[in-house]
């Protein structure tokens, strides 16, 4: 599949959010990071800036949730307007479940990793989700270095995706920059978020485009996507 990439709000200016989003035109999605100070030591922001936003761009929301008890308040941003719900599996009580439940209010369902949990013990739910985000920092806070020990776990779930055949999207999430974004794209992550990488620039709709270019052109050389 081609190649995205996802600006990361956590990173840009709060108080001018709906200019943000237009800053970032080209951009596939903008990444909208959801944190309750619960399951991550950090508070954002919720439902109703999300509703906001969703008016305000065209850009697709892709909600990425960090927060507790998500089976309860996940199918509350595909209300709000994300077309894409990202849950982590270490809250989820249920993730088969809340997967379907996402999927049926018409949005994509995605399921999120920390860089301690491995991908092996959930091959069986892949056919269950549209994306699989591996966290390449802890999530909490943006503008982390990249953990480059992720990388071989980018790599071990692109060959579970390809395994069962699956249109399965593998996004990477955390220090993603100039400098990473081509060893995610060799490793098998054709979705990328970016943060300060894309808010942090002059010209943000300029880094997204050189991104972009930089992991194309490294998915046009990575073993994983010949044949794709």
């Amino acid at each position: 599949m081609a190649v995205q990439i996802n600006p990361s709000i956590l990173s840009a200016d709060f108080a001018r959010l709906a200019d943000e989003a237009k800053a970032v035109e080209g951009a596939d999605w903008l990444h909208v990071d959801v944190m309750d100070n619960h399951f991550v030591p950090n508070l954002t922001l919720g439902t109703p800036v999300v509703e906001s936003l969703a008016r305000a761009t065209d850009i697709p929301l892709d909600c990425h949730l960090m927060i507790e008890d998500p089976d309860r308040w996940a199918p509350q941003y595909v209300e709000a307007g994300a077309q894409s719900i990202t849950f982590h599996v270490e809250a989820a009580a249920a993730p088969i479940r809340l997967a379907r439940e996402i999927r049926a209010k018409g949005a994509r369902a995605a399921m999120a990793l920390k860089p301690a949990t491995p991908i092996e013990a959930y091959e069986e739910i892949l056919p269950e989700l549209d994306m699989l985000l591996i966290m390449t920092v802890e999530p909490g806070f943006g503008g982390q270095s990249f953990l480059d020990v992720m990388l071989p776990k980018v790599r071990r779930t692109r060959e579970l995706i390809d395994k069962h055949g699956l249109q399965l999207w593998l996004q990477v999430d955390g220090g993603v920059s100039a400098s990473t974004i081509e060893r995610c794209a060799e490793a098998g992550a054709d979705v990328f978020v970016a943060g300060s990488a894309v808010y942090g620039a002059e010209d943000p709709a300029q880094a997204v485009r050189a991104l972009r270019a930089q992991a194309e052109a490294a998915t046009a050389q990575a073993s994983w996507a010949c044949g794709h």
